[in-house]
Order: structure tokens, then sequence, then C-alpha cells
């Protein structure tokens, strides 16, 4: 075993948005003969999925997540919930509550495990429209100078390593809107002449001449860091563009996680509110498993600077109306709800992703979760964490 590292924890100034940090000092970094997989954002939706995928297939996963999902919408939100259920099963696993704009500290990560990192999957992220604007500043630190971060000491340090970055459809601004669309009765849907009817949104959409809102200009902006890294240094990234990203691991709440909070509300009555659209809105919806599963087949041929659509495509999608009308059915609940007609600036009416060009470059690749399957786990999973 080497020498732990010996970490500072007053390298970047306090706000009150930043997660106080425990002396990570106390946290002895340990080295296997396994190869290392690191995960930010690990108590997250995805970050979990994908720190218990690689486990299981043989890698230490080392984890950063400092709960700034807490900060941003509250105690129903956080996920320390999730970090402790990690620790508990997972041997191979280390957790670290690391601010990923700490960029000594990530460098210091990054040092002691060196080329030993086989590959990083960056979860993390302030993930909500709204409470961008309230914080913009925040907002970008941690999705555009995070990413930076994490970027450069992959760069540094283990260069060889496959770098998969969360990105999101917000990138493509509000694009999508000006699709030719019509309203139907339960949701709004595309021309049935348009290119995209049958398959949906492909990455060929413009992320030029939109409103993105300031998340996704947070977003974009890591994105293009992420593309640009695989083909300037010639690194292995790839940038996968989510859908609506769900699953039994997501701490859905109002500001995000649609599907996981709308479930809550039907489960335990609380009044959901409804923005805009007359609720008909269109999202395609991908398990966090399906999507970790696109992240390994990537990982095991990896290519730079890649982008990708990803989400559940016409295999997984509702509208707001069809997904109270489900999780009724499911929960056996009628659901309290009230609508407003005030739209979530940057809200897509309608989008469904193309995932094509992912299937034919890994045509190995397929869901294993469909809408309903997703649901039933998300209440499963909602009533054993009461």
């Amino acid at each position: 075993m080497q020498n732990p590292v010996s970490f500072g924890i007053d390298t970047i100034p306090k706000s009150k948005y930043t997660v106080q940090k425990v002396s990570l000092t106390e946290l002895h970094l340990f080295r296997t003969n396994m190869s290392v997989i690191i995960v930010t954002g690990s108590a997250g939706l995805i970050g979990a999925e994908a720190t218990r995928f690689f486990h299981g297939r043989g890698f230490q996963v080392v984890g950063i997540d400092n709960n700034m999902r807490k900060q941003f919408f509250g105690d129903d939100a956080s996920t320390e919930w999730s970090r402790n259920k990690l620790k508990q099963e997972l041997d191979q696993y280390q957790h670290f509550d690391i601010d990923i704009r700490d960029r000594t500290q990530i460098d210091q990560l990054f040092a002691n495990f060196g080329t030993d990192i086989a590959g990083i999957v960056h979860a993390a992220a302030q993930p909500s429209h709204d409470w961008a604007a309230r914080d913009p500043q925040t907002d970008f630190s941690v999705n555009a100078n995070g990413t930076l971060n994490l970027l450069e000491a992959t760069r540094q340090y283990a260069e060889n390593a496959s770098f998969m970055f969360l990105s999101t459809n917000k990138v493509y601004g509000d694009t999508p809107n000006r699709l030719p669309l019509v309203e139907l009765e339960t949701r709004w849907e595309i021309s049935e002449d348009h290119p995209y009817h049958e398959f949906g949104i492909d990455e060929s959409m413009s992320v030029d001449q939109t409103k993105h809102s300031l998340f996704g200009a947070s977003k974009l902006a890591a994105d293009a860091l992420v593309q640009e890294y695989g083909k300037y240094f010639e690194m292995k990234t790839a940038c996968f563009r989510g859908g609506c990203l769900t699953g039994p691991g997501h701490s859905g709440t109002q500001l995000h996680g649609f599907l996981s909070y709308l479930i809550k509300c039907a489960m335990y009555g609380t009044e959901y509110t409804i923005f805009g659209y007359r609720g008909k809105q269109v999202r395609d919806n991908i398990h966090s498993y399906d999507l970790v599963n696109m992240l390994w087949h990537y990982f095991q041929a990896p290519t730079s600077g890649e982008v990708y659509n990803a989400g559940g495509s016409r295999h997984c999608n509702c509208s707001m109306a069809e997904a109270i009308q489900l999780a009724e059915e499911l929960t056996g609940n009628k659901m309290k709800y009230k609508y407003s007609d005030d739209a979530r600036i940057g809200d897509h009416i309608w989008y469904i992703s193309d995932v094509r060009k992912f299937q034919s470059d890994y045509p190995d690749w397929n869901y294993q979760y469909g809408l309903k399957e997703i649901m039933q786990e998300t209440i499963e999973s909602l009533a054993s964490r009461v």
C-alpha cells in the first residue's frame, strides 16, 4: 500500500453553496492491482448506477460526491441514503466528499491513481433550469469549470482513460419547440411528414441561435470542452446527451427529476404542478441502467470527441398527462395536481431522442426497460426508503 495522499481542505472560497469538507487526510487512499473507474456524482442517479455496474465487472471504483444536490433542492433531494448504501454494499468502493470545482483536490486524487485510471464517468452537475437562473455563477462553475478540472486532470495523469460525460438534450436549446408540432388528445406530437417523426431528433440539430436557459448554456460549454479535449488532444472522450434520465435510484424533486417526483407525489398525496403546454409535453425516458450500459459499450471501444443522443427514443416516452394516468394506475391513488400557464424557460414541448447513431456504432446495445417497468421499480424503491 502506498502512503496516503494528503488533501488540503481550504483551497476554494466558502460560499453558501459550498459543502463543508470533511478532513480528507483521515481517508486513506488505497491502490490495488485493479483498474480504477472514477465516478463523479457517484451517489446520484447515474453515478450510483455506474458505480454498481463497473464494480460488478471487477473495477475499483472511486466516487466523488459532496451531496450538493441537497443544497440545490433541499432535504428531499439529498443523496446521502445512496452514498451510505454504496459504502456499505461495495467492498471495492471508496468515497470522497470532494467538490469538483476544487482543482487542487481533483489533481491530487488523479495523481494518486495515475495510469491505473481506466475510465471517468462524469455525472456530477447542477441539473436545473430554474435553479441556474437563481445563481448563474455557481451553476457555471459546477457544470463548466468542474468539467474542465476533470478533463485536465485526466489529460495530465490518465491520458489513456475513457472520459464519459453525461451531457443533456438542453444543449439544443428550445430549437425543438420550432418543429411542426400537432396537438393530440393526450400529447403533442411531431407532424407525420417530418424526418424526425419515425425515430426522433438526431445529433445534427443545431446548438446555435436558440434559448438554452443558463443551465443549458453551462452544460453546452462543458459538452464543447469534452469534444475539444477529444479532438485536440486525441483523448477518448464522449458526450451522452440525455433525455429524461430516470430510475429507482433518483432523488426526484420539483425542480429536477420529473418522473421520479411525479411518482412520489402520486404515492404520498403531494400536489403536483404542471407547468404549461396543457400537460401534453412529451419526454423520452431512459432507465439509468440502460444509459450506463451505453457507457459500458463505449468504454470497451472508445473513440475521440464523439457525441451521442441518449434518451428513451420511440421505445420509451410519454407526455405528462400520460405519465399521470399511468402513475395513478400503478399506485392505485388519484393524483392531486394543478395547472400553471407559465411554462418553464427552456422547457421542451416535444423531445424524443434518435439513438440510431449509437446503435450503429455499438450494435450489441439495446434497451432493457420500458416505461411501465421504470415506474414500477421507482414505486418500489421509494416505498423502501420510507
